[in-house]
């Protein structure tokens, strides 16, 4: 008899969220998240995640520092973004469920550092309230990887720096990438940012303004997904044994 996959990349998380949002209430994505990434850095050190600590959803302690990590959508579709609303109203239903039900699979997920440094945004905050980055992971890890070239003016930089301790945990831009399995988001021959609409260094045009772009956008994102999907699949058949628990 065939033994279900430890992670399942074709689940919804929103099925046991009871309602609620994912990121915060599905328990299989907090231990998708716990199983995916507690494991060797780059440097070969262990980076164990628990959920034992009060109040928090993944917790490392060690040498290192001590990391508060909290999950995060990170391909929106923009269906609740009210400045949107034009262009998805142009759209059957069908295009944007879809695409919605895919981003709700592991691979539309990130962890960041989900606790407050001087009061100021946290990444997951920021990500989504600076409307030249609108929630997008392209948008993202473009910031992230001009902040490993020692480049802060983007907008996301001075987040990102607060939380310098985290990101050096990865070494380098690549050790980041490699650690989260965000290679198909990245162009092997450069190594730059492979965005899903024609970048425009952060300026306007961060949401979809019609529904050519949108789609286009749509498409991009979804191929990504897939991708990633599969990347966390081999990985995780590779190197979680059946029967894994959190």
């Amino acid at each position: 008899m065939t033994e279900p996959p430890v992670i399942d990349t074709s689940f919804d998380v929103r099925t046991d969220a009871r309602g609620k949002d994912p990121d915060s209430h599905s328990p299989t994505l907090r231990r998708y998240h716990q199983l995916l990434w507690s494991k060797p850095l780059p440097n070969g050190e262990t980076f164990d995640l628990v959920t034992t600590r009060p109040r928090a959803y993944l917790y490392h302690q060690s040498h290192r520092g001590e990391f508060f990590l909290g999950s995060d959508s990170v391909i929106p579709s923009f269906k609740s973004w009210l400045v949107a609303g034009p262009v998805l109203d142009q759209l059957d239903d069908g295009e944007v469920e879809s695409f919605r039900d895919l981003g709700h699979t592991i691979g539309g997920f990130m962890v960041f550092p989900g606790n407050q440094i001087e009061r100021k945004w946290t990444i997951n905050t920021g990500r989504g309230m600076h409307r030249r980055i609108a929630d997008r992971m392209d948008l993202t890890l473009e910031c992230i990887r001009r902040y490993y070239d020692g480049d802060t003016r983007t907008p996301l930089g001075p987040t990102i720096a607060r939380y310098d301790d985290f990101f050096a945990l990865f070494g380098s831009f690549a050790g980041y990438v490699e650690f989260f399995l965000l290679q198909d988001l990245v162009d092997r021959e450069t190594g730059g940012v492979k965005f899903f609409l024609p970048s425009t260094d952060f300026g306007a045009g961060a949401i979809p303004g019609d529904v050519e772009t949108y789609r286009e956008y749509r498409d991009r994102s979804v191929d990504f997904i897939a991708a990633r999907n599969s990347r966390i699949d081999r990985w995780s058949k590779e190197h979680l044994p059946s029967g894994s628990e959190s």
